[in-house]
């Protein structure tokens, strides 16, 4: 723990969101990780502009903020909607902080879109500010909480007893390494590998609408790595992406059953191109085939999956395309148990460029190892390249190529060596190596070129050996180092040390690429000296601290055995002579081991080895110098010949020798010349390319903005066909509009009229018929009166001649007592005939008056339904209603006149019939006559009343059944018909 000033925390500030969906049952939760660590707001609700207002915090010293800078980590923010009824979780989208825009001084709060949102129609964004602070704080002791023991009830060995939703990855910065699953059962260490090696059609992500930095903008891809983000080097050029392949690995401390289940709820990586903070595409890539249950493939060789994967632009569904059409990229995912690997081999799912894994002994947080993978066609076994592809994709990509090597350093050549040319290898007495060869021309042509000469072996081959010092990492030594290389092979033809020149500063926790690293060597030796050197002498790299104050410091010597580039794969190619030549390639990471004190690791290198076997060599004779004699073969030079005679000037060495000096510095000029030409030829086919390159990009970029503009005219057009017709639409259905209007207007004001004139017409009817019916009433009142007093006239007319009865019964006192008797007699019944008729008169009038209340009572409970449920369709059936009602109270008064006046009838009848009666019995004189025509008078009287009675019975019923409120069921209406019957079986009796 450093100072208090040297403490900052990186406080990144979630104010609030906008342009969110409403969603009631729902919360929004912000969840930030960075450095391993994960933070959370509190959950706020789903609101169109919810407003988090948190701060999240992390602690961390200057040292490793600038580390983390270095290695571009980024602070990851996911958003999350929470279920409040079922607590489901479900991701809505995440922002990508940059690290290294966090300044100590305030800054205002940006507006940064969710990248993969799910909302697409809304475009949520989140208000943020990232800031670095101070720590204040008193320095206290970290303290970190211990795993809890395992239970007593859980039993070793049973996975099936694990939920996979529970398996969370826990670092251990200790050890170097990610815990998965408890603490029994994790068993074995697992290496997961993700290499991202090429991409193409990238130019495809970039929208019409995206707006891109006005300086070279810097593409790069991100992805998570159990919980790691990791982003490779930026590059500049889409069309044709050029970045160095890079590996990160993680080292996994688990069990197969554990790692499977894990794999399970983990699905996939998804890997995302970015520009900034902006996601230009996204691919997924599957981990369900890495690892299945029951397998035993791990166990002998790693798992892989690899391909090229199409890359689909954000807030779009993914489809499938064809990969050459489509933007994609090279992914290669392996996972292999620690401790099965052979160095010297690679895994036989890779091709031949990608570099062999070894073990990681430092912690996988954020490790990237770049590899040096061959084009897309060499990563997935297609044909192998030729010699001058080859020699560019594995060496000028490298940038390690020295343009004037130092003295020591040998040059790479660009065309194989002729072999005369080929020095031997040290164990068959070689001359010195091309880069001296070249000195010693200088100062003495004649004596090389007249000079002995070594014979080469028949078997020998020509060799062209390539050492590529690559990259040096993960170095702890606790100082920053000025790291330099050296080793010498003196098998190689040359004793001198080769050093890569100039240091580079390594930092721990850093990988490193030295700028002049690549040396190649050219010999003749045979194959088995060649196999037998490899696997006796490995060839030492020594690496060393360079200070300018104090004295260079060795820190460790990493051992590099060079027989295994003898049992890698061969390639085939053709040589600068069209022969048939092999090239075997091996890649590998080796340790760098101290040499004072323990054997302990300081640091890793990467190194590159190429063996080119060009076959036999043609001349057998290599013409050795002077000064390659006295320095190898450590002989004296050959006697000069002793002279005779004096010879001619042309024949002497010192003409001979200058003649030799003429012609080698016209032939020096001439390759001057030529190779000149040659630089200049390579020049301009630079530039030419380079050309070309950016005439293709502009021809894409046109071609693809041209495509993009005709799409938007045919969308234009389509968009101004369809306006016309809308346009045209809307007047045609105004002006239908305007007609209907116009017509249900009109029909409006018609029904107005026609109602009001029904409702006028209804009251004059109304009016009329109650006049009719006042008449009526008035006149029945007056029928009444007349018909009071008539009654009156009679009852005093009867009582007048029951007077006269009575003095007529006391005149004829003298008559029988029997014959008067039986005449009061029969008077009584008529009488009471009379009286009961009456009555039943009176009592049928009450009873169909009832009935009538009643049937008005039936008809407005009908009405009231009625119009309770259709209203304004039952107008005109009311007012029919109403007139028939009005038509039923008139008929209805009619019958009841009729009635009335039938009776009066009888009455009158009955009155007559007695008045007869009485004049008949003062006209007959005999007694016998006189009842004789008595009885016949009044059975004949009874006949016409029972007549009357039962046309009158036959006329209710008929009447009542008119109406339609009875039928044949109802009581009344079958009273009548027994009534009918009773009166018509007493007519046939009589």
């Amino acid at each position: 723990m450093g100072p208090k000033s040297e403490q900052l925390l990186i406080v990144v500030s979630i104010l609030e969101g906008r342009h969110f969906p409403k969603r009631s049952r729902h919360m929004l939760v912000v969840e930030a990780r960075f450095d391993g660590e994960q933070l959370s707001t509190d959950p706020v609700p789903h609101l169109e502009q919810p407003q988090f207002a948190t701060e999240l915090a992390w602690e961390l010293d200057r040292k490793a903020l600038h580390q983390h800078r270095l290695q571009r980590t980024p602070i990851k923010l996911q958003c999350f909607a929470l279920d409040t009824l079922t607590s489901a979780k479900e991701s809505v989208g995440y922002v990508v902080l940059d690290l290294r825009t966090a300044q100590e001084k305030k800054q205002a709060p940006k507006w940064y879109s969710l990248l993969s949102s799910k909302y697409t129609k809304f475009k949520p964004e989140v208000q943020l500010n990232i800031a670095l602070e101070s720590d204040t704080k008193p320095a206290v002791d970290t303290f970190r909480a211990k795993e809890a023991p395992p239970r007593s009830s859980n039993v070793l060995g049973d996975p099936p007893g694990l939920d996979p939703k529970s398996l969370v990855p826990i670092l251990n910065e200790t050890e170097g390494y990610h815990q998965i699953g408890p603490v029994h059962y994790c068993k074995d260490f697992f290496v997961l590998s993700v290499t991202v090696a090429f991409a193409t059609q990238l130019e495809q992500l970039i929208p019409s609408t995206l707006k891109l930095p006005e300086s070279q903008p810097e593409f790069f891809f991100y992805y998570s790595l159990l919980g790691n983000d990791v982003a490779n080097e930026p590059f500049t050029d889409l069309i044709n992406p050029d970045f160095e392949p890079e590996r990160a690995s993680v080292r996994i401390r688990s069990s197969m059953e554990v790692l499977c289940m894990y794999l399970s709820v983990q699905p996939k990586i998804q890997i995302h191109l970015c520009c900034g903070d902006q996601s230009l595409g996204s691919t997924d890539i599957p981990l369900t085939g890495l690892l299945k249950k029951a397998s035993t493939e791990i166990e002998h060789h790693p798992v892989v999956v690899e391909g090229a994967f199409i890359l689909s632009p954000p807030n779009r569904a993914k489809q499938s395309s064809v990969v050459d059409s489509s933007p994609t990229i090279g992914v290669s995912v392996a996972l292999h148990k620690e401790g099965n690997l052979q160095s010297s081999h690679r895994p036989k799912e890779f091709s031949e460029g990608v570099v062999n894994g070894k073990k990681q002994s430092t912690p996988p947080k954020n490790s990237k190892e770049p590899d040096s993978l061959p084009p897309k066609r060499e990563l997935f076994g297609d044909s192998p390249p030729t010699k001058d592809e080859a020699t560019e994709s594995e060496v000028e990509s490298l940038q390690s190529v020295q343009a004037e090597p130092a003295p020591s350093q040998i040059q790479r050549r660009p065309e194989a060596p002729g072999p005369s040319e080929l020095p031997l290898a040290a164990g068959a007495q070689s001359p010195p190596p091309t880069s001296q060869r070249a000195l010693e021309a200088a100062r003495s042509i004649s004596e090389s070129t007249s000079g002995p000469k070594i014979a080469v072996p028949p078997a020998a081959h020509h060799f062209c050996f390539s050492l590529d010092l690559r990259s040096i990492s993960n170095i702890d030594v606790g100082f920053p180092v000025n790291c330099m290389l050296r080793y010498s092979y003196p098998f190689f033809g040359s004793a001198a040390p080769i050093m890569t020149n100039p240091p580079v500063e390594v930092r721990r926790n850093m990988e490193v690429f030295f700028p002049q690293s690549y040396c190649a060597f050219d010999f003749a030796t045979m194959p088995h000296q060649l196999q037998e050197t490899f696997l006796r002498l490995p060839l030492l790299v020594e690496v060393w601290h360079k200070d300018k104050l104090t004295k260079d410091l060795l820190l460790g010597v990493a051992r590099l055995q060079l027989s295994n580039v003898l049992t890698s794969e061969k390639t085939q190619f053709l040589g600068p002579h069209g022969d048939q030549c092999w090239r075997q390639t091996f890649y590998e990471k080796t340790s760098v081991v101290a040499i004072e004190g323990s054997k302990n690791k300081v640091a890793e290198l990467l190194y590159i080895i190429i063996l080119e076997d060009y076959g036999l060599v043609k001349k057998r004779e290599v013409v050795v110098s002077e000064s390659s004699q006295s320095s190898l073969l450590q002989k004296p030079p050959p006697p000069l010949p002793p002279v005779e005679h004096i010879a001619e000037p042309r024949e002497t060495l010192e003409y001979k020798a200058a003649l030799e000096l003429e012609m080698w510095k016209e032939m020096q000029e001439e390759m001057f010349a030529s190779q000149l030409k040659k630089k200049e030829l390579a020049h301009m086919q630079v530039l030419a390319e380079e050309w070309k390159r950016r005439d293709r990009e502009r021809e894409a970029l046109v071609k693809k903005k041209v495509a993009e503009y005709t799409v938007l005219e045919e969308q234009l057009q389509k968009a101004l066909v369809e306006l016309d017709k809308r346009e045209r639409q809307l007047a045609s259905d105004e002006i239908e509009l305007k007609k209907a209007k116009a017509e249900i207007q009109l029909q409006c004001e018609r029904s107005i009229q026609e109602r009001q004139d029904s409702i006028r017409r209804v009251r004059e009817d109304s009016a009329h018929q109650i006049e009719l019916e006042r008449l009526k009433a008035r006149q029945l009142e007056e029928d009444e009166l007349r018909l009071q007093q008539r009654l009156q006239e009679a009852e005093h007319k009867c009582k007048a001649l029951d007077k006269e009865f009575q003095q007529y019964k006391e005149q004829q006192s003298s008559k029988p007592e029997i014959r008067l008797q039986s005449e009061i007699n029969l008077l009584t019944l008529e009488k009471v005939e009379l009286e009961r008729k009456l009555e039943s008169a009176t009592k049928s009038k009450l009873h169909y008056k009832q009935q009538w209340g009643r049937a008005l009572k039936e008809l407005a409970r009908i009405k009231q339904r009625e119009q309770e449920n259709a209203m304004a369709r039952l107008k005109k059936q009311q007012e029919e209603l109403e007139q028939m009602r009005l038509r039923y109270l008139a008929a209805e008064e009619k019958d009841v006149v009729k009635t009335e006046r039938l009776e009066l009838e009888e009455i009158r009848n009955e009155l007559n019939r007695l008045r007869l009666q009485e004049d008949q019995k003062q006209l007959t004189d005999a007694a016998k006559p006189a009842e004789h025509k008595m009885a016949s008078s009044g059975t004949r009287a009874q006949d016409e009343g029972l007549d009357e009675f039962l046309s009158r019975l036959i006329e209710e019923r008929d009447t009542l059944l008119r109406t339609g409120v009875y039928t044949h069921e109802d009581r009344i209406i079958s009273e009548l018909d027994r009534q009918i019957r009773e009166t018509m079986a007493k007519r046939s009796i009589r």
